[in-house]
């Protein structure tokens, strides 16, 4: 039985791939720092013998060793480490300072660094490592600040992993989601703009589901993605690859907006 941890496994993506992998027949090594949406985690896979949950705090210095020696205990293996674990609401670089830079390269880039190191050691040919990325981490994005060289590191950090341990048989890939209908991104979607310009430039004409994004880490971590390594899978309906715009955005009124040039 193929063992998998999963970050930010309380709720969106995270509790999304951690559910999808357990109905692959893997068990499920949860961390988070909800302890009752934990619970609700492994009430919704119940199998205790396939699942243990264990709240954490990512950006605590003790967090990923502790983290990787208690799955190790528990299972005595790690197959799949899936770094899901992420916080949005970002700005601009001008407006942000050195605490949100420091929280979002903590839980995004440092974290998963340093659970990768711990992990790495004592997995065997054929794991994998998945870090769940950002379209802002492909394409330049507005108010991508902290967040886009979050992602942004973390694509270099795969890449990296792929080549030095690739001769072990281990492989590390990233997964960009586009906006993701979660908890963390339903505030941004009440802006009718904010949907306007992910909707009416998407071809596919919806926002994407968490069910896009952890189907697509399932696959990697499955005989069929045994062969894929160093890449990034964008799953984002064609946002950031096309130059899309829907009839409706280019039937609506453009206005032109006049700039002071002082």
């Amino acid at each position: 039985m193929a063992v998998a941890v999963v970050t930010g496994a309380t709720g969106g993506i995270g509790f999304g791939c951690a559910t999808t992998l357990a109905g692959m027949g893997m068990a499920v090594f949860a961390t988070g720092r909800d302890e009752a949406k934990l619970a609700d985690l492994a009430a919704h896979i119940d199998d205790p013998d396939r699942v243990a949950t264990y709240p954490a705090d990512l950006t605590d210095d003790e967090a990923p060793k502790s983290i990787a020696d208690t799955a190790f205990d528990r299972w005595g293996q790690v197959d799949f480490l899936i770094n899901a674990a992420g916080v949005g609401s970002p700005k601009p670089l001008h407006e942000t300072d050195d605490e949100s830079l420091d929280h979002f390269l903590g839980l995004m880039l440092r974290a998963p660094f340093r659970l990768i190191r711990e992990v790495l050691p004592r997995m065997q040919p054929g794991s994998g490592i998945v870090n769940i990325t950002s379209t802002f981490a492909v394409v330049g994005g507005m108010r991508g600040g902290a967040y886009s060289a979050a992602k942004g590191g973390l694509t270099a950090l795969t890449t990296h992993i792929a080549c030095q341990y690739g001769a072990r048989g281990i492989r590390c890939n990233a997964v960009a989601p586009g906006v993701i209908q979660t908890p963390m991104t339903e505030e941004r979607l009440r802006d009718e703009r904010f949907r306007r310009i992910n909707i009416e430039m998407t071809p596919h004409q919806r926002l994407g589901s968490v069910e896009d994004v952890a189907s697509t880490v399932a696959f990697l971590c499955s005989p069929g993605g045994a062969f894929i390594n160093g890449q990034t899978i964008v799953v984002d309906g064609g946002w950031s690859s096309t130059k899309y715009l829907s009839d409706l955005a280019l039937s609506s009124e453009w206005r032109t907006v006049q700039h002071d040039s002082k």
